[in-house]
């Protein structure tokens, strides 16, 4: 874990954000610079709800009437969306079964190969192996490139000529430009950032911070 919360999320990098043709307000809400780490403290923003549909048609985890939907937006080579990951979201997952409800939304802020990643994930769920493919790509065992996604494809057992057509005709591009979209409308900055029922948490916190959030809700405290 990061000694301080300071050093908890990835900041946008423009260049990418520029290939990947965000409307030119959002590119002038962020400000210039190049990718910054660990810039801002992670922390959980309260000042209000958000009126946008957590869910959509994008991936989720847990039952549909779960009392607490984490909305997480993540770009798949983000160091600190993967330390949560690997620290946070399968604790969560286990400590509270059937209380959550998780949705994963993409938003590839570091650059083509990010947007690839994504969309190669959708393809997986074509097949019923999105969150197979999720994990995969978290693992840091598989090369972020077209031969990395269809090793992960083999190894999962899925039709890799299926697959193959699916990445390299670009089928998910719109659905993954559409979640991006969404994140520079509500003014997500960093990766990872998460909505909790609403209310807006950036960086990857630690486990403790998310129970504490959660155990409010099902308390009736937030």
């Amino acid at each position: 874990m990061p000694k301080s919360p300071a050093k908890s999320k990835t900041k946008f990098d423009l260049s990418s954000i520029a290939i990947l043709f965000l409307p030119l307000a959002f590119l002038l809400g962020i400000g210039g610079g190049y990718l910054l780490w660990g810039q801002g403290s992670g922390a959980a923003n309260n000042s209000g709800q958000n009126t946008f549909n957590p869910v959509g048609d994008d991936p989720a985890l847990g039952p549909e009437d779960a009392p607490v939907t984490i909305v997480e937006f993540s770009d798949y080579q983000c160091g600190y969306c993967r330390m949560w990951y690997e620290q946070v979201f399968t604790r969560l997952m286990a400590d509270y079964p059937g209380q959550i409800r998780f949705v994963y939304r993409d938003l590839p802020i570091l650059g083509n190969n990010s947007v690839a990643a994504a969309e190669a994930a959708e393809c997986a769920d074509d097949q019923d192996k999105y969150w197979e493919f999720h994990n995969a790509l978290f693992s840091g065992n598989y090369a972020f490139s077209r031969d990395g996604f269809l090793s992960i494809a083999s190894t999962l057992g899925l039709n890799t000529t299926t697959f193959t057509s699916c990445i390299d005709s670009r089928k998910y591009a719109d659905e993954v430009q559409a979640d991006l979209l969404d994140g520079s409308n509500l003014g997500v900055q960093s990766t990872p950032t998460f909505y909790i029922n609403g209310f807006k948490v950036e960086g990857a916190l630690p486990y403790e911070s998310f129970k504490s959030i959660i155990d409010q809700i099902l308390a009736g405290n937030r």
